[in-house]
C-alpha cells in the first residue's frame, strides 16, 4: 500500500488576530514582531488596507501578504504609529464612531441633508430677456396698428362724409378690415407674450427661492456636521486624557484638542487604546517592552517594525 503525501491547510485565522505570509512563511498572532525582515512601514501599512479591500488576484504573488480583519475610519489616524501626519481632531471622531457613539444633533444633521436633497434639481432654462423683447415687440406693433386703424377710420368717415365715389371708399374700408385683422392677432401675440413672461418671472422666483433654501440648509447642514464632530469628540476627550496619562510618554492631554501639549505619538497611542479597531497597527515607535504589551495596552492586534 502507497500513501500519498498531502497538504495540511493551515488554520483560519481567529478573529482579532493577523496573519503575515512573508516570503512564502505565514507568521499568527495578535502581536507579531517583524523586525529584521526587511519590511518598510508604508509597504506593511498599504499590505493591512489591502487586505481589508482585497482586490484581484496578482500572480506572481506579492513578496507579503496580511491575512486581517477590517480597517475602519480610525484605521487611517493609527494604521502607523508613529503616524507621518496626525489630525487629533479627526482621529477622536473616528474613534468615537468607532465605539459606536451617536449624538443628538446627528439627527438634525441627517433630516437637514434630506431636506437638502429634496431641494435639488435643475433650474428653468428660460430666457426672460428675450420673453421681455417679445412683450415689447408685439407692444409696439400694437400702438402702431391702433393708431393705424384710428387714421383709417377718420379718413372712411371724411370720405363718405365728401360722398367719395364707391371704389375710394371700398378701398379704405378694405385696408381698414385688414388692418383690423392684423391688430387683433398683434393683440393676441401681445397677451400670449404677456402670459409667457409671467410664467418666466414666476418660475425665475421660484429657482431663486429654491437656490436661497438650497444655500441656508447647505449653512446649516456644514454648522451640524462641525456640532456633531464637536459632539463626538467631547464624548470621548475624557477616555483620551486618561489614556495619555497611562501610556508612555511625556504629553499633557489639556481639556480639549486645541489644549493638547505633546507629541503626535502619544496622541496616536491614547487614541489607538480608545477606538475599538480589529485591524493591526503597524508600530516602530520604542515605546514598549514587547509587541505583546503593547497589544495588550493599546487593545489591537500589532505589527512591530
Amino acid at each position: 500500500m502507497s500513501f500519498v503525501p498531502t497538504r495540511v491547510p493551515a488554520p483560519p485565522r481567529r478573529p482579532g488576530t493577523v496573519a503575515v505570509t512573508l516570503d512564502g512563511r505565514c507568521r499568527r498572532g495578535r502581536a507579531l514582531d517583524l523586525r529584521g525582515l526587511g519590511l518598510a512601514p508604508e509597504t506593511l501599512v498599504r499590505t493591512v488596507h489591502e487586505a481589508s479591500t482585497p482586490g484581484p488576484t496578482v500572480s506572481p504573488p506579492p513578496r507579503v501578504r496580511v491575512d486581517c480583519d477590517a480597517a475602519g475610519l480610525v484605521h487611517t489616524h493609527v494604521g502607523r504609529i508613529p503616524p507621518q501626519t496626525f489630525d487629533l481632531h479627526g482621529a477622536l471622531v473616528a474613534a468615537a464612531r468607532s465605539r459606536g457613539v451617536v449624538v443628538p444633533a446627528v439627527r438634525l444633521l441627517e433630516r437637514a441633508r434630506t431636506e437638502l436633497r429634496e431641494t435639488g434639481g435643475d433650474a428653468v432654462a428660460v430666457d426672460r430677456r428675450a420673453a421681455k423683447r417679445r412683450v415689447a415687440d408685439a407692444g409696439s406693433e400694437e400702438r402702431r396698428l391702433d393708431e393705424r386703424v384710428a387714421s383709417l377710420r377718420g379718413r372712411l368717415d371724411a370720405l363718405r362724409e365728401v360722398g367719395a365715389d364707391a371704389s375710394t371708399v371700398e378701398a379704405v374700408e378694405a385696408e381698414l378690415a385688414d388692418t383690423v385683422g392684423k391688430l387683433t392677432e398683434v393683440e393676441t401675440e401681445r397677451i400670449a407674450a404677456e402670459q409667457q413672461l409671467g410664467q418666466i418671472e414666476r418660475a425665475t422666483r421660484t429657482d431663486r427661492d429654491r437656490r436661497q433654501r438650497r444655500l441656508r440648509l447647505a449653512d446649516r447642514v456644514g454648522n451640524l456636521q462641525r456640532r456633531v464632530r464637536r459632539d463626538l469628540v467631547e464624548r470621548v476627550y475624557g477616555d483620551f486624557a486618561v489614556a495619555v496619562e497611562a501610556l508612555p510618554g511625556d504629553a499633557d492631554p489639556g481639556s480639549s484638542p486645541s489644549a493638547y501639549a505633546g507629541d503626535p505619538t502619544t496622541a496616536a497611542l491614547a487614541v489607538a487604546s480608545i477606538a475599538r479597531t480589529d485591524a493591526p497597527v503597524v508600530l516602530t515607535a520604542d515605546r514598549f517592552g514587547s509587541p505583546a504589551e503593547a497589544a495588550t495596552r493599546l487593545d489591537a492586534p500589532v505589527l512591530r517594525l
